[in-house]
This record gives structure tokens, sequence and C-alpha cells, in this order.
């Protein structure tokens, strides 16, 4: 049973967040102006939303409809379906091409950036590629796979020959 003065706290309580909505609130379309960001100013997590908006509306040409997860869901960031309602693709954002022992046999599309472009893959066919092309798996130096991650900054002709078998989705 509430009190006379639980009743007065909530009372103060319901009128003080009732004065906060009552505050104008300036949406910022008076004095509005677009500015385009600076991609190299943003944080890790921004950056992956941002790449997130881009690779979604570049997809959506090719027919997909993308919804974002909460949280790395079997590997995935977002899954991406087609209107065909037969393709669906785990998607993982990267900021670099990269193979990850994480992601093996999870049946992952990795997405990552690079110049002026988003490269898709499937990771399972780039590790088998890897292993046979570039010999991944077969020294233990570190950044060859010794810890079961292995990236490249910067492509090769080698990898971007590799990877553009399955899709270059240029930016808008």
């Amino acid at each position: 049973m509430k009190t006379k003065y639980d009743l007065l706290t909530l009372k103060s309580r319901k009128n003080s967040y009732l004065a906060k909505l009552e505050k104008p609130v300036n949406m910022g379309h008076e004095d509005m102006a677009f500015e385009k960001i600076q991609y190299s100013k943003l944080n890790a997590k921004q950056k992956e939303n941002y790449n997130f908006q881009k690779v979604s509306a570049i997809l959506a040409d090719y027919g997909f409809v993308t919804i974002r997860l909460s949280d790395d869901w079997e590997g995935a960031d977002f899954l991406a379906y087609h209107i065909d309602g037969l393709q669906q693709l785990k998607v993982q954002l990267k900021g670099r091409f990269e193979i990850n022992k994480k992601y093996k046999d999870k049946h992952v599309w990795i997405c990552f950036p690079y110049d002026q472009s988003f490269y898709i893959y499937p990771h399972d066919e780039a590790l088998n590629w890897a292993v046979k092309h570039m010999k991944l798996g077969q020294t233990t130096k570190k950044g060859k796979f010794a810890t079961g991650v292995w990236n490249v900054p910067k492509p090769t002709e080698k990898i971007l020959s590799f990877l553009t078998k399955f899709g270059r989705l240029l930016k808008q």
C-alpha cells in the first residue's frame, strides 16, 4: 500500500518529468545545416554504423533488404534478404579484408570498404582460396594466421582479383 509520502514523491517525479516534456524542443529545422562528416574522424562503432548504412543502400539496388543485429549473431552484424525470397546472407562488416577462424563453417559473408567501393565475399571460400593461393596456414610467422586471424589493410592485386568474382559494390 502506498503511503502519503510515496504518493507525493511519485507526483513530484511525474511533474518533473512533465516539465521536461513541456520545454520547447528545438528539432533543428529552423537553422539546420547539413554538413558531410569526415569518415576518418569517426570512432570504430560510428564507422561500423556508417558502413552498415552505406552497404544497405547499395544492396538495396541489388534487391536486398537489410536488418541490423544488436550483437554478432552467428558471426553476423546484419542479415540481407533478397526480394526473390531465395537468397539470404549473414554479413560481418570489417574495416579490411579478413579471414578469421571464428567465422569458419558459419556461412558468413565478409564486407569491407576499400578504394571507394565495398567488397563482399563468402568467408569460407576466401579461406580455402587463401590456403591454396596465399599459403595461409603453412607458416607460423605472426600475422600469417598463427593466431587464427589474417587481415590485409591494402589487398594485393591477387586478392582483389579473387574478390571481384563475388562482388565489388560501388559507393554511391
